[in-house]
């Protein structure tokens, strides 16, 4: 799912950074900084650029992430889509196409990104190596896979003040999908609601 793979990502150019920090020492601080958030909420911008720079797609919405493993990604109009999990399957509905496909949701992080997020942060070292720079409030991590069978690359992830602020993933032919969130907001209440999806009547289900 095309979505799921280009979810929670972007990058912004930090100058004048320390020297990567090792491999452990930046488990821990990445960790850290994920394991203060049990909820999180805010807005989004994405934008999806090929391997020569070229603009493919600009969107923007509404995250909600919940641990362990709950999510709801909505992506406004004219492009609207909406990505929910429960921790265990995913919807994505297209209202424009009347459709919603299942899935069950894959609990590896390498191929199914929100995961970072939302997910059990002690399965980041099983399944990352984990390098970053620190400057100021500012915290930049680069994630790259240790398995082959992957849906990218490379995994930027950066935190300013304590959080999340933006992320970029880079796949196997250079294509990037750059996000930026903003009015993010951790720990608040979250209804579990949220996290279920009930399929309008009318609307054609595809279950994978």
């Amino acid at each position: 799912m095309r979505l799921i793979r280009l979810l929670l990502i972007a990058t912004l150019g930090f100058a004048s950074l320390p020297a990567l920090a090792d491999g452990q020492a930046s488990v821990q601080r990445l960790t850290e900084l994920l394991g203060k958030a049990q909820t999180i909420a805010g807005r989004f911008s994405q934008l999806t650029l090929d391997g020569s720079g070229t603009q493919l797609q600009e969107t923007a919405g509404e995250m909600l992430l919940k641990r362990p493993g709950l999510f709801r990604w909505h992506t406004d109009e004219p492009m609207e889509q909406l990505l929910v999990s429960n921790g265990e399957k995913v919807w994505l509905y297209d209202p424009d196409l009347e459709q919603v496909t299942i899935q069950n949701l894959d609990q590896r992080l390498t191929h199914t990104p929100a995961l970072l997020l939302s997910g059990d942060v002690s399965k980041i070292s099983e399944n990352f190596e984990i390098s970053h720079r620190e400057a100021g409030d500012v915290v930049d991590f680069t994630l790259k896979p240790k398995a082959k069978d992957t849906l990218f690359d490379n995994l930027r992830l950066s935190f300013r003040k304590g959080v999340i602020n933006d992320m970029q993933l880079i796949d196997s032919v250079g294509q990037r999908t750059n996000i930026l969130f903003f009015g993010v907001k951790m720990n608040q209440p979250v209804d579990a609601g949220q996290f279920d999806f009930k399929v309008p009547e009318g609307v054609d289900v595809i279950q994978e």
